[in-house]
């Protein structure tokens, strides 16, 4: 068994960095099956909601974490962050219908001029997620901080997440899996898709995609608290233009995007 914690190295000069950039704190934020974690929050952060609510810019919890990646360094021969997603996750990393891909490199290109841009695509994690909302058990849910899961116990096999989700970022395990990482249940007959390393995240770590980009050097990708004024990520956005996927569709996604 692999232990969580050794897979991506925390004494490198660039994960060190990453990790303090990014303000992930060790505050475990659970909402499950309706129950949701009463939390003593300083004042400073109760007051930013409250006004980030009344100018009806951002939902409820003080909590919402989110990426932020930038096609600008994000190198079109690298693919460490895919590589640490299915290391860490157990993963075959193969393509195809059977086979599960819960982050993907994609190419875009400007028909006009040739330019192209290579990023990575993974659950967007959104505020209002369509699968949520089609998801008949509740297996499908999304934590007051933001991020969206799928309890195993509840998933019934009906895929209608994964018809759902414009990102194709939802997929099916279709046969017995072996020799599963105990952080990432992998049971046939259920959908699954990108945790953001929920595990990792609780413990005050970067996702195994952010932390290996980081020990690239790349900086192509930055984890943190976008409802924190006071964040990285929230500063970045707020200093830098970005955009979101389909932003059009109104799920409000928590993964951003510069230079594409």
């Amino acid at each position: 068994m692999t232990d969580p914690d050794s897979f991506v190295p925390q004494d490198t000069k660039a994960q060190a960095e990453s990790e303090d950039s990014c303000d992930v704190g060790r505050r475990r934020l659970l909402a499950m099956a309706g129950g949701v974690a009463v939390l003593a929050l300083a004042p400073g952060v109760t007051v930013w909601a409250r006004t980030m609510r009344a100018k009806g810019l951002v939902d409820a919890h003080p909590v919402r974490y989110g990426l932020l990646i930038d096609a600008n360094h994000c190198q079109s021969g690298c693919d460490a962050c895919v590589r640490a997603c299915n290391q860490y996750n157990g993963l075959s990393g193969q393509t195809g219908p059977d086979n599960a891909q819960w982050i993907r490199k994609v190419t875009i290109q400007d028909p006009k001029t040739g330019f192209t841009r290579t990023f990575p695509v993974m659950c967007q994690h959104c505020a209002k997620p369509a699968c949520v909302a089609v998801c008949p058990t509740g297996a499908s849910f999304r934590r007051a901080d933001g991020i969206v899961l799928v309890d195993k116990h509840r998933c019934i096999g009906c895929r209608y997440c994964l018809m759902a989700c414009p990102y194709q970022a939802r997929s099916f395990v279709a046969h017995k899996v072996d020799d599963q990482k105990p952080w990432a249940p992998r049971g046939k007959g259920t959908a699954e898709g990108c945790t953001l390393c929920v595990e990792r995240i609780d413990r005050g770590k970067l996702p195994a995609c952010v932390a290996a980009c980081a020990r690239r050097g790349h900086k192509a990708m930055l984890f943190g608290n976008l409802h924190d004024p006071q964040s990285a990520i929230a500063k970045r956005l707020a200093q830098y233009a970005s955009t979101t996927i389909r932003a059009d569709l109104g799920m409000e996604p928590g993964v951003h995007y510069r230079g594409i």
